[in-house]
């Protein structure tokens, strides 16, 4: 298949080229081929987004507080919708908690089994473990799953001392409960004991870290409030700093050359929903080196092409959702156009960012009317 007449985001930016598409990756660039054709004219062709934490995914499993869904569903959903806002790969950021219902490890083994069976097809979905740093009693499960190589990537969170500072508020109390599908008081119960073994956290956070490095997994802490918290995971092995929860912890991290995570929510909506750093901001100077999902995936390209018309340009805006990501991660085969690496594209329309086509090793994953309309 070949790609032609469409303006291809290379290294250096935009050009009009064709790209030529065998065996699941990029044969060439800037040559032709017989055989099936996409006529991109008026298209940007862009490497497929990589999305290192997206937990969009909930929505689909319990789109009410208590109200459950087949996973099967679910996920079958989730993967239509990636697809369609071009997104090649993802990170499911599934948080592993000593919360019953939607975090619980009931559902973790729920969704890992039904990833497992979803095939080869479709967008490459793999698994972030988000480790509830007081969940010890799951912590053999979570080293196992690790060790059998079910998990992609590894995120320390420490959401305990918040939802203990929460319960305070009715309001947000009925929140955590009703997700957990607990009475208030049961669930503050089972929180004051979870936290109650704070004393147990630091062995259990070695011993996942320690096994996240013999599976040669990235792993990353999420939320750090502290340049010295970031110091701490450091320490265990976690290069990604993960939603910084100011700008001088992110300047620390990149200072060590480590990549810094912000949501890309924040840059469409113009700032953070909790009040912390501006993703837009740390991106155009440079802390801010990736972008995921988050909680929408829409938000990925746009975020995207929104910093691309300001002063990161195209080129160092889109690798924050392609290249960068996939570096972070260790995925070397993908994230940017150039001849051996996989064939995941993302074709849309420059105005509005609507996607067109998406291509997933070199396949048609997903196309609207207008795109079947250019293929010939």
């Amino acid at each position: 298949m070949r790609i032609e007449a469409g303006q291809v985001l290379l290294e250096q930016g935009l050009a009009a080229t064709d790209i030529v598409l065998e065996d699941g990756v990029i044969a060439a660039v800037g040559s032709s081929a017989p055989g099936r054709a996409f006529d991109a004219a008026g298209l940007w062709v862009l490497p497929g987004i990589v999305d290192l934490h997206g937990d969009a995914f909930e929505r689909q499993i319990q789109p009410r507080p208590g109200v459950n869904f087949p996973m099967d569903l679910a996920l079958r959903d989730t993967g239509a919708q990636l697809l369609a806002n071009g997104i090649t790969t993802a990170y499911h950021a599934i948080t592993l908690s000593w919360e019953p219902g939607l975090r619980s490890a009931a559902t973790w083994r729920a969704v890992l089994d039904g990833l497992g069976g979803l095939g080869s097809r479709g967008c490459d979905q793999r698994v972030h473990l988000r480790w509830e740093l007081h969940n010890l009693d799951a912590l053999d499960m979570a080293v196992a799953d690790v060790a059998a190589g079910r998990v992609g990537l590894v995120s320390f969170n420490d959401h305990t001392p918040a939802i203990l500072r929460k319960l305070a508020k009715p309001e947000a109390a009925a929140k955590y409960a009703d997700r957990a599908m607990m009475e208030v008081g049961a669930f503050r119960a089972l929180a004051e004991r979870a936290y109650a073994r704070d004393a147990e956290v630091p062995a259990a956070a070695a011993r996942l870290a320690a096994a996240a490095q013999e599976a040669g997994l990235p792993m990353a802490s999420h939320d750090d409030d502290t340049v010295a918290t970031r110091q701490h995971f450091r320490a265990l092995g976690a290069a990604i700093c993960e939603f910084p929860m100011a700008e001088d912890v992110g300047l620390e991290a990149r200072g060590h050359a480590e990549a810094v995570v912000m949501g890309c929510p924040n840059v469409v909506r113009g700032g953070s929903h909790l009040g912390w750093a501006s993703a837009a901001a740390m991106a155009e100077r440079g802390v801010c080196s990736v972008l995921v999902s988050d909680y929408y995936y829409p938000a990925m390209a746009q975020s995207a092409l929104i910093l691309g018309r300001g002063s990161c340009g195209l080129a160092r805006a889109w690798s924050l959702v392609s290249g960068n990501p996939a570096a972070a991660a260790g995925l070397h085969d993908r994230g940017r156009i150039a001849p051996g690496l996989r064939g995941d594209l993302v074709l849309l329309q420059p105005d509005t960012g609507a996607v067109v086509a998406t291509l997933v090793a070199g396949q048609v994953a997903h196309m609207t009317a207008e795109g079947w309309g250019r293929l010939h």
